[in-house]
């Protein structure tokens, strides 16, 4: 059975087990907490965290509960639609907001509520002296409401609602520290960046309406398959265009490394369980639209594989610790993408890296913060070193992170990514030898710079300033990047046992044959191990066993260039913010020349005629009298000549 007819066919189950019923508890929850934190103000200074701990907390329960009702259905049954209300009342057309539980939706909620619980946790003593940490929490849970919002919801239109509640709560959190400009600067960057992705989701949604009629899932994914091609291929387009800008795709990805700006939980929550992922949802959920429109299809592929490798170079030159990981998840999340693009095949795959990816890369930025709370609020890698022999809990959980982001074996970068990597070699309408080999060069790439960045903040001798006394964080911190480092050794290997994850979320991707690759799978996971190795070696020689400068050299053009992001600020600057401010120019030009000079002209020949006529009012009768003997003569002379 393929994934179009399960999209088209899936039952909806009326709920008679209660449990279902709390499913709006999800959001409403957090939501109320957020509200509660931000209107009671400094009187909730001293309890705020709690408030919002337990709320993020209380979710996940309720998700695992929600979780475990399901998988008592059969599976072709776990589907749970649950009404909420009327919320576009139009005439013949109505979209009413409601949630849509089934395994893709319910993926989401358990990733994001309990890796985002156990950020919570971390920031309580993260942000223990921050004077407005209250109002971090709101804007955290804020944040967790709006992502379960958009994959929790059973229309494209209450997905726009969260989607637009993520990119406020984005705002707000890049921007938390807005007194430094430059935070505040990449906060509005964020922002901006975005609104342009949310241009094209609102224009795919219009489409939507305009094909179907409705806007919710069943109706549009059901009839997908039968809608013309033209369509399809623009609604396709545009929801990529979406994709892109959430989940920091090209060409819209410049401005996830400036999202650093915000405290480094804000990085893990926006880089392993929300923002990012929501892009990759979108496509995996809108699967179908894909499916019918082959170009838009393949558009994704290309998208993937261009960011999987932009971002690695990238994090091949970064020094700033925060930064690297932001080019890592770029680059993973392109892997995520390009499987999307390849259709059932790699759906699954896709959804599974993305799950194990929130594990450990949420575990590596929470080991950055811990670095960074150790050494002053210090970033630079170069003046890093030897850390392992002072923070020995978060040597070991990066370590961790470090060993699954690279695919070795056991670990659970490998599994999934080593779907991913098999799935596009597969290829399925596509190239596989090209789409193959370029997953390949991601692994070495990765291998490379995810290895200089362990070793040279962790190992190779001292570089620290003389006022710097590394020491590990305290329990609140380091026990959430215990818990994530667990689940960045096992979580993959568990999910594996017996297809269960992509048995899991059949109901969704369909039933779908792995297929054969065009090379044995062992050449491929042979091949992948060797270039891990050969990408981990040259690491380990240049920044491990060699003395790491504290000043970056000059490098090669290339490093220059990665240094600069490939100069993608430049590229926007020259095509978009330069030419808009030109146009802005002319137009403004324009209205004040134009439109205000024609306005202003009209004024002024009204008030010069007005100026002429006021002087034939003098106000004396002997004025006004020969005024009118003229007249008379003229009369006068006018009827004797036309006598004449």
């Amino acid at each position: 059975m393929t994934a179009t007819t399960l999209f088209a066919a899936a039952p909806e189950y009326a709920a008679a087990d209660g449990t279902f019923s709390l499913a709006w508890l999800l959001i409403a929850i957090p939501l109320l907490s957020a509200g509660i934190l931000l209107v009671a103000g400094r009187k909730a200074d001293k309890w705020g965290h709690v408030l919002g701990v337990v709320a993020s907390a209380a979710s996940f329960i309720i998700g695992a509960m929600i979780t475990m009702a399901l998988l008592g259905l059969p599976a072709a049954d776990r589907l749970v639609q649950q009404h909420l209300f009327s919320w576009v009342p139009a005439g013949s057309f109505e979209v009413s907001a409601g949630l849509r539980i089934d395994p893709l939706s319910l993926t989401f909620v358990l990733l994001v509520t309990f890796v985002g619980t156990l950020i919570h946790i971390y920031s309580v003593a993260y942000m223990a002296q921050d004077t407005d940490r209250r109002r971090f929490f709101a804007y955290l849970n804020l944040f967790v409401a709006a992502m379960l919002i958009l994959v929790l919801a059973d229309s494209y239109l209450v997905l726009y609602l969260g989607w637009e509640g993520v990119g406020l709560a984005s705002y707000l959190l890049i921007g938390f520290w807005n007194h430094n400009r430059n935070y505040a600067v990449a906060a509005k960057k964020a922002f901006i960046v975005n609104r342009v992705g949310d241009v094209g989701l609102a224009i795919a949604i219009m489409l939507m309406f305009v094909t179907f009629g409705a806007v919710d899932f069943d109706t549009v994914l059901s009839g997908a398959g039968d809608a013309g091609a033209g369509l399809m291929t623009a609604t396709g387009l545009m929801l990529l265009l979406a994709a892109c800008a959430k989940s920091a795709q090209f060409p819209l990805q410049s401005w996830l490394g400036d999202a650093m700006a915000g405290p480094t939980p804000v990085s893990a929550l926006i880089h392993a369980a929300t923002m990012v992922t929501a892009g990759v949802y979108l496509i995996v959920r809108s699967g179908v639209v894909f499916e019918a429109a082959p170009t838009a299809q393949l558009v994704v592929i290309i998208v993937g594989a261009i960011t999987l490798i932009f971002g690695a170079i990238i994090g091949c030159a970064k020094d700033d610790l925060k930064k690297a990981l932001a080019a890592s998840t770029m680059s993973q999340i392109g892997y995520m993408v390009l499987a999307a693009g390849l259709g059932p095949v790699g759906y699954a795959f896709a959804i599974f890296h993305l799950v194990t990816h929130g594990f450990f890369k949420a575990g590596m930025f929470l080991g950055a913060g811990s670095v960074m709370h150790g050494m002053n609020d210090e970033v630079d890698m170069r003046r890093f070193g030897n850390l392992r022999t002072a923070m020995k809990i978060t040597w070991i959980t990066f370590g961790l992170g470090w060993l699954a982001i690279i695919g070795v074996p056991p670990f659970s970068g490998f599994w999934s990514k080593d779907g991913i990597i098999e799935a596009a070699f597969v290829g399925d309408g596509v190239q596989p030898w090209i789409v193959g080999s370029v997953t390949l060069i991601g692994v070495a790439l990765t291998s490379f710079y995810m290895s200089r960045m362990f070793f040279m903040t962790f190992h190779g001798e001292d570089r620290w300033a003389e006022e710097q006394n590394p020491k590990e964080s305290p329990s609140l911190m380091t026990v959430p990047m215990i818990i994530l480092a667990v689940g960045s050794v096992a979580l993959g290997g568990l999910l594996m046992i017996n297809g269960a994850f992509t048995s899991w979320l059949e109901p969704i991707t369909g039933v779908v044959e792995h297929g054969n690759p065009v090379i044995p799978v062992p050449a491929i996971m042979v091949s992948s191990l060797v270039l891990v190795i050969i990408g981990g070696w040259l690491a380990w020689r240049q920044y491990g066993a060699a003395p790491v400068p504290v000043t970056a050299p000059v490098g090669s053009v290339m490093t220059r260039a990665a240094r600069q992001d490939l100069y993608q600020d430049q590229v926007n600057e020259a095509l978009l913010m330069y030419p808009g401010q030109y146009l802005t120019r002319a137009l403004v030009y324009a209205d004040s020349s134009l439109v205000d000079g024609a306005t202003t002209g009209l004024g002024r020949m009204v008030a010069s005629s007005g100026e002429v006529l006021r002087r034939l009012q003098t106000g004396f009768v002997r004025s006004y009298a020969a005024t009118m003997l003229a007249g008379v003569v003229i009369i006068v002379a006018v009827v004797l000549a036309t006598r004449v």
